[in-house]
């Protein structure tokens, strides 16, 4: 069963580098460095609030809804994840 590729290092939590990638049918191996995706360097937690504020179509009500928390809760959830993809967020909005 293959496992989810890590993005964070367990010792210092910087940036992992994908370098290599191998076919499993033919054994062709490419080695060079690899950018991963924005999204895999969100946490579980920030990727699953994604999941769900994508099925409600952004809709704040029904995102709370879905995970049974309240509004600033919702709102601290999406700010978390803008900041984690590296935007900023101006919060007085």
């Amino acid at each position: 069963m293959p496992h989810k590729v890590i993005s964070k290092c367990p010792v210092c939590n910087s940036n992992l580098t994908v370098t290599r990638l191998e076919c499993k049918k033919c054994g062709t191996v490419i080695q060079n460095e690899f950018q991963l995706s924005k999204f895999a360097y969100l946490s579980k937690d920030q990727l699953d609030f994604i999941e769900v504020f994508l099925k409600c179509r952004g809709n704040i009500k029904d995102v709370e809804k879905e995970l049974g928390v309240s509004y600033p809760t919702v709102r601290s959830k999406l700010y978390d994840a803008i900041t984690a993809l590296g935007y900023t967020v101006d919060k007085k909005e």
